[in-house]
């Protein structure tokens, strides 16, 4: 099954609140091999005027997967996951998350391009506060391989 070209302009539901925890980022910035203070160490986050530590730039894809899991599950997409490679990733940050923060995420499928037997799924998830205030956009862009007979 191709890539289903009606995906363009499909929004997704907002994911449930992701409560962003201390020792997630901390967990997060261990294995991005970061060890700025600011993503450890609370007090160093404090004296830089954030509540708590800051999350690593790419912290978002925790939030971004739990979108891309809704768009693989559509059962009309023609993508499976066995034929997918993650091509690029882009952020727009507002503002960076900190540990605290209570986030939702909401997948756009945006664009859609083949080439050859391939074909280039581009999709933004758009990650706000509960207030709905902007933090942060994910934009991947997953090339999907046409299935093999």
């Amino acid at each position: 099954m191709p890539v289903n070209p009606e995906l363009v302009g499909r929004a997704f539901p907002a994911t449930a609140p992701y409560l962003v925890g201390r020792e997630k980022v901390r967990e997060f910035a261990r294995a991005v091999f970061s060890d700025a203070a600011p993503h450890h160490d609370p007090d160093a986050a404090r004296a830089l005027g954030y509540a708590d530590v800051v999350a690593p730039p790419t912290f978002a894809m925790v939030l971004q997967d739990l979108t891309l899991q809704q768009l693989l599950a559509e059962p009309d997409s023609g993508i499976e996951l066995s034929r997918v490679l993650h091509a690029e990733q882009r952020f727009r940050y507002t503002r960076p998350i900190v540990a605290g923060d209570e986030l939702v995420a909401r997948l756009s499928v945006t664009g859609l391009r083949t080439m050859g037997a391939a074909t280039m799924v581009t999709s933004e998830a758009e990650i706000t506060d509960l207030e709905g205030a902007h933090v942060v956009t994910a934009t991947s862009v997953l090339v999907v391989g046409e299935e093999q007979s």
